[in-house]
C-alpha cells in the first residue's frame, strides 16, 4: 500500500470540503459532519484534517445518498451545518483542549435530537467529572486520566462479534496507540464492544502517571481481562454513539479492516443502512 499517496491525497481535497462547511448545503437528509482538530504530533500522526477529509471522501465515493463534509477549523463558524447533520464525527486532540468542551450544551441538544456522535482516538479523552459524565451518556465510554492508559502496542483482534458495524470486518492485527482500560457506563449499559484484545505485559512497563500506568491497569491485565478498544452505544432514547481508541497514525485509514469498521460505525450512528458486506474499501 502506498502510504505516501494517502498523506498527499487529502491535501488536494481540503479546499473543496472546507468550503462546504461554510456554504449553504444542499437539501440532503444524510449529511455527515466531520469536526477536525488541528494537526499535532508531527507528520503522519494526529493529522486530523487530512484524516477527516479522507474518511469523508471514502463515504462520498462509496455510499450513495451520503453527503459527508469536513469542518477543518473545528467547531463550525456557521453552525447551520449542524442542523442538517445525521451524525457528527470528531477527530481531534483531547483533554483540556478538546474542541467540544466550549460547546457541550450544543452537543447535548444535537444528541438529544437523535444525531449520532462518533469520537476517534484522542477525541475520546475529556476531563473527568461533568465532561466525562456527558461523554459517558453520549458515547458510553471515554478515556479517564489516572484510570485509562495510552501505550503503543500490537492488538490482535482474533474474534469479531456480529453487529452491523462489523459487517465485512475480518480478524486482523494492528500496531497503534491503542488506549485501553477505558471508563465505561456502569454494567456496560447499552454498550456493545466491537474490538477487544488483551494488551501484552510490555505495556505495563511504563512508570505510573496520569496517562501511562496505574495499579488498576496492571491488575486488569494480570487478570487476563480483554480491553475494549472500539465500541458502540445504543441509548434508551434511540440515539447512538461510537468510540474508537486507535487512529494515532494517518496510515490507519488505509487499513481495510480499520477503514471499514469506522465507516460502518459512522453510518450506524447516523441511523443509515450499513451494506451487507460493509462499506467498500477505498484506496487513494
Amino acid at each position: 500500500m502506498n502510504w505516501n499517496r494517502l498523506l498527499i491525497m487529502p491535501l488536494s481535497l481540503l479546499t473543496g470540503t472546507i468550503g462546504l462547511c461554510q456554504d449553504e448545503l444542499r437539501e440532503d437528509p444524510a449529511t455527515i459532519v466531520f469536526l477536525a482538530g488541528k494537526p499535532s504530533h508531527g507528520p503522519g500522526m494526529h493529522d486530523h484534517p487530512a484524516g477527516c477529509t479522507y474518511l469523508a471522501y471514502c463515504l462520498n465515493k462509496t455510499v450513495p445518498g451520503v453527503h459527508a463534509v469536513v469542518c477543518a477549523e473545528g467547531w463550525p463558524t456557521n453552525e447551520s451545518i449542524l442542523e442538517k447533520a445525521r451524525a457528527v464525527v470528531v477527530y481531534c486532540d483531547g483533554g483540556a483542549g478538546h474542541l467540544l468542551l466550549p460547546y457541550m450544551e450544543k452537543v447535548d441538544v444535537l444528541v438529544r435530537k437523535g444525531v449520532g456522535l462518533a469520537l476517534l482516538h484522542y477525541a475520546v479523552e475529556v476531563p473527568k467529572g461533568e465532561h466525562g459524565d456527558r461523554v459517558l451518556e453520549w458515547v458510553g465510554g471515554y478515556f479517564e486520566t489516572d484510570w485509562s492508559v495510552n501505550p503503543h502496542w500490537k492488538a490482535e483482534f482474533q474474534e469479531i462479534p456480529e453487529h452491523p458495524v462489523t459487517r465485512g470486518v475480518e480478524a486482523f492485527s494492528w500496531v497503534d496507540e491503542w488506549y485501553y482500560h477505558m471508563r465505561f457506563r456502569e454494567h456496560m449499559e447499552g454498550v456493545t464492544p466491537l474490538l477487544s484484545a488483551l494488551p501484552p505485559k510490555e505495556t505495563l512497563k511504563r512508570p505510573d502517571g496520569r496517562h501511562s500506568n496505574n495499579p488498576h491497569v496492571r491488575a486488569a491485565v494480570e487478570r487476563g481481562e480483554k480491553q475494549h478498544l472500539a465500541w458502540v452505544l445504543e441509548r434508551e432514547d434511540g440515539g447512538r454513539g461510537f468510540g474508537f481508541t486507535g487512529g494515532h497514525y494517518h496510515k490507519t485509514w488505509l487499513h481495510p479492516q480499520m477503514q471499514r469498521l469506522v465507516l460502518n460505525a459512522i453510518l450506524w450512528t447516523a441511523h443509515l443502512p450499513v451494506p451487507e458486506e460493509g462499506v467498500p474499501f477505498s484506496e487513494p
